[in-house]
């Protein structure tokens, strides 16, 4: 019976729907009617011919005729009747194999399946639902964004405009709710009154629509957006957004943070409170070929290594963990701890007796960003692009970056570094791979659009590579999680717990905390007491300690699984 609870649900649906059916029905009366016009017609020729049948032997040559079946036990010897039969047939095959099917399928089959995926297609949440994430504007980012906060425990919904879109989303296994951007009920359906977030990932004009329809809903909900242009910031303010994020400025001022600087060679990721979270990579500095142990650098300055980038994969170290030029390492310790890294790096770096410059290989906004914040340095950077940018840009350079001329013409055998920004991850390879060809010691930086090209941009010989994707999940997880869950770098976070009653008593060296989870201690907080950054190995867990540690996603859940409470 449940075959027909559509069929139902149809019938009883709007006016627009019933009218589709209504061409349907109309065909069916057309054909039924020329099905008794033939019957009558049969009897008056088979008369002419001298022949008497019954009114149901009529039907039953219209139909066996019409569907061609034509079993031969009813026909007629006149050419009249002859004709009479070719017509029948013609007809036939015009109405019964063509337009028959054609017609069910436009106006039955077809209204039937959209108002079934219109049933399997929610409109709203239960009422009872809360402390979710709502993300409204559909893209790739947006779709990884959603895998990252699920991963981290928050309850995702994808606002959907149409039926297809959210039924696919819902194979997929997303929690998808179809509604309008600009319909203020749509937010009420999705409880935004109780929602962690809204979060607007559309373009600059539909975000600032999202967010003004939004707040008239819920005065007090926190609503996120991002915008492409910084005059539209204000605007989006003006509309009522609590937080506005300029997602390319933003990792353009993080890739320029990676150059390699003579003056300041490390790179601060994070702070909290006391605790100082960097990162420096080894390329010509003292560090180059060294173990850990060799180099003395916790002797030297204090702070630990408690961790090292290799091309994109991430370790914890050991004492007899190699330094290469290809290393990055992470390093834990205070304002002052970082510091005494930056002057160790420095007095034992290699002297070249030339000024860092920097190429940028794309002059969009990533770019442009990159540059401006690289001037803060001081460091002369020279923007390479296909347009004319000499009025954005003091060292612009227009022409095609993987002509070895035009790169040239940039400075590419005196430059430190080089930053690939363009938004297409392909080309970003594809210049990757030509750069490293011509320059194996230079420093090359590039962005990724998509977290999943990062290991690619890696293998192409990028040393460091920065996703736009990961940038907006580690903003908008930050402000979902203050102080909790602090997302680094690509994979790599700092997260907080409370001692568990498994911890309390035991030491930091026999507790097996690095070997069952492969996160590191970087810091321990009591109430009770200042912060214990880089605790001893016989430091002593005790009640109401808070442990910071460093790690990737599944580094957090095995502490979880272990550890937890």
């Amino acid at each position: 019976m449940q075959i027909f609870t559509p069929i139902i649900a149809l019938l009883h649906s709007r006016r627009r729907i019933r009218g589709t059916f209504s061409g349907f029905f109309r065909f069916l009366l057309i054909l039924c009617a020329m099905i008794l016009s033939y019957s009558v017609m049969f009897h008056f020729i088979m008369r002419y011919e001298g022949h008497s049948h019954t009114w149901m032997t009529g039907l039953y040559w219209t139909l066996t005729v019409m569907s061609t079946l034509g079993f031969g036990d009813i026909t007629f010897t006149s050419d009249l009747g002859r004709i009479f039969s070719v017509i029948v047939l013609l007809s036939g095959i015009i109405f019964l194999m063509v337009l028959l099917p054609f017609t069910f399928i436009q106006h039955f089959y077809i209204p039937w399946m959209e108002n079934i995926k219109k049933d399997r297609a929610p409109r709203e949440l239960p009422p009872e639902t809360k402390g979710h994430v709502i993300l409204a504007g559909l893209g790739p980012m947006t779709i990884n964004l959603a895998n990252d906060l699920t991963r981290y425990g928050y309850s995702c919904v994808l606002l959907c405009k149409d039926t297809q879109t959210t039924i696919d989303l819902l194979d997929r296994g997303y929690n998808a709710v179809m509604g309008e951007h600009d319909d203020g009920e749509t937010y009420r359906r999705l409880r935004l009154a109780n929602a962690a977030m809204l979060v607007a990932m559309d373009n600059d004009q539909r975000n600032t629509n999202i967010v003004f329809t939004a707040r008239d809903v819920a005065p007090h909900a926190i609503i996120a957006a991002r915008v492409e242009n910084a005059a539209a910031v204000d605007i989006m303010q003006l509309a009522g957004s609590t937080h506005v994020y300029q997602f390319r400025e933003v990792l353009g001022k993080a890739l320029a943070r990676r150059v390699l600087k003579p003056d300041h060679p490390s790179s601060i990721l994070s702070t909290f409170n006391q605790l100082v979270v960097a990162e420096a990579p080894v390329m010509r500095t003292p560090l180059v070929g060294k173990t850990l142990m060799e180099s003395g650098l916790r002797k030297a300055t204090g702070l630990n290594v408690v961790g090292v980038w290799q091309r994109g994969k991430f370790t914890l170290p050991t004492p007899q963990t190699q330094l290469s030029d290809n290393s990055v390492i992470v390093t834990a310790g205070t304002s002052m701890q970082t510091a005494a890294l930056n002057a160790y790096l420095q007095n034992g770096a290699p002297r070249t007796g030339k000024k860092a410059n920097v190429i940028i290989l794309g002059g969009g906004h990533v770019g442009l960003a990159a540059a401006s914040h690289l001037r803060q340095y001081g460091i002369m950077a020279s923007v390479v692009d296909k347009r004319d940018l000499s009025a954005k840009c003091e060292n612009a350079i227009q022409g095609d970056a993987a002509e070895l001329e035009i790169l040239e013409k940039a400075g590419l055998h005196e430059a430190s570094s080089i930053i690939i920004t363009t938004h297409d991850d392909d080309i970003n390879a594809y210049l990757t791979i030509y750069c490293r060809h011509l320059r194996p010691d230079i420093q090359i930086i590039s962005r990724a659009t998509f977290e999943r090209n990062v290991g690619i941009l890696h293998a192409a010989g990028a040393d460091l590579v920065l996703s736009l994707s990961s940038m907006l999940s580690n903003t908008l997880l930050n402000q979902l999680s203050p102080g909790k869950v602090l997302m680094l770098n690509e994979g790599l976070n700092i997260f907080r717990f409370p001692v568990s009653k498994k911890l309390i008593g035991q030491n930091l060296r026999d507790c097996g905390i690095r070997a069952l989870t492969n996160c590191s201690v970087v810091a321990v907080q009591n109430t009770d007491s200042p912060m214990s950054i880089n605790p001893q190995p016989d430091y002593v867990f005790s009640a109401g300690d808070e442990l910071y540690l460093i790690g990737d996603s599944a580094s957090e859940r095995a502490y979880q699984k272990n550890f937890g409470q």
